[in-house]
């Protein structure tokens, strides 16, 4: 089966580790090239260069983002409009109106999209989630602190050191603790999305979870934790040894043949958009 041909659009630091690599690599993907607001940059990552993002569109079956959230909702929608599949980035778009009107162009033209929440797509992650699910799981806990937000790291980029963990990595703990516990209902947040932020999570079902992120750390910082405990047992997130990207281009290779929906979709994004504009405004409060 010939692979699928998906443009990139960024030339960022995370479009060089990951997506340019994976989708180049294949047997599922092929990078058909690049569209970045910086051309230079776009020429290191080994595929054609397009000057005009919707030449970037005509050479392409789908369209993958490596940009920041408030570029990535405005251009997907262009992407969208123009029959496009989606692979993209969490978090879905830079504020709550942008993420719900990106999910409403997806609805209305009905393209394929999946989410690149790189936690889901690993084996240990699905082991983990399949114990969750035998241990009748009333409450759990996780913990991802590092030092990205410091110095001159390459993820200290303008939109993180403006709005902090809750809504970088905050998609990552949120879905998972959603998808191991139920769906999430409510949310109580407190400290300082730049420093320690906390969170109170309520589930379907009467399940409770806390998460604490934190991006300011100095210094050797522990690996993300997750764990989750239940009336018949208990389940802890061991650390994969697979390679997500793999699964994440065969997934999406797949998505984008089969049309519709993804478990990891826009629909899913806007559902995790949604709990964080709701913990910002009770930090901002």
């Amino acid at each position: 089966m010939e692979p699928v041909a998906v443009g990139l659009v960024g030339a960022g630091p995370w479009a060089e580790m990951a997506h340019a690599p994976m989708l180049a690599k294949g047997p599922h993907t092929r990078l058909a090239g690049v569209w970045a607001r910086r051309p230079e940059a776009a020429a290191r990552l080994g595929a054609p260069v397009f000057e005009r993002l919707e030449e970037l569109f005509d050479a392409c079956e789908a369209v993958a983002f490596s940009v920041p959230p408030a570029v990535q909702a405005e251009l997907a929608v262009r992407a969208a409009r123009a029959g496009k599949a989606l692979l993209l980035e969490k978090p879905l778009a830079g504020s709550l109106e942008a993420a719900r009107r990106l999910a409403g162009v997806v609805a209305e033209t009905g393209v394929a999209t999946q989410m690149m929440l790189t936690l889901r797509y690993t084996a240990a992650t699905r082991a983990f989630l399949d114990r969750c699910a035998e241990i009748e799981p009333f409450g759990g806990h996780a913990a991802t602190v590092s030092g990205v937000l410091l110095g001159d790291h390459p993820f200290a980029t303008p939109w993180r050191l403006e709005r902090g963990a809750l809504l970088d990595v905050g998609p990552h703990v949120i879905d998972l603790l959603d998808a191991a516990l139920g769906p999430v209902t409510g949310v109580r947040a407190h400290g300082d999305p730049l420093r320690w932020t906390g969170l109170l999570l309520e589930h379907e079902g009467g399940a409770v979870s806390e998460a604490s992120l934190c991006l300011a750390a100095a210094g050797d910082t522990p690996p993300s934790s997750f764990a989750v405990y239940g009336r018949t047992g208990s389940a802890v997130l061991r650390p994969a040894d697979d390679d997500p990207f793999e699964a994440v281009a065969a997934e999406f290779a797949e998505t984008v043949r089969r049309g519709g929906g993804h478990p990891l979709d826009a629909a899913r994004g806007l559902r995790l958009q949604e709990i964080i504009a709701e913990a910002e405004s009770q930090l901002a409060s």
